[in-house]
């Protein structure tokens, strides 16, 4: 699961961490043209959960800032498949490339 932390703030509530500009693919990221921030990792969270896992749409919501990705919800084991999908991109230079290619594709612009 690293770089994600999957914590339990309060009983039942759980958030889907990263730290911004810590994973293996920063420099990858900004040399796509896009800044490895909390906004730019929720957008790769949007894409997974669209192109290859649209059985955890709705299961959790989205509270990035740009220093932090955050996902966070009752569903616990929702956010650690969300964790699993994102730690495979966030340490993979070319599964990185994919998506941001595969989000040209598709009309998807990230805010970052």
């Amino acid at each position: 699961m690293e770089p994600m932390r999957l914590i339990e703030p309060s009983p039942g509530k759980y958030s889907l961490l990263l730290d911004a500009g810590t994973t293996a693919v920063d420099d990858v990221i900004a040399g796509l043209g896009h800044e490895p921030n909390g906004y730019f990792w929720e957008g790769v969270a949007q894409l997974l959960v669209s192109t290859e896992a649209p059985a955890l749409e709705g299961r959790f919501s989205y509270d990035p800032e740009g220093g932090m990705f955050c996902a966070y919800g009752t569903d616990r084991e929702a956010l650690e498949d969300l964790a699993d999908r994102m730690a495979a991109v966030a340490s993979d230079a070319g599964r990185i490339r994919e998506l941001v290619e595969l989000a040209k594709a598709n009309g998807f612009e990230f805010d970052d």
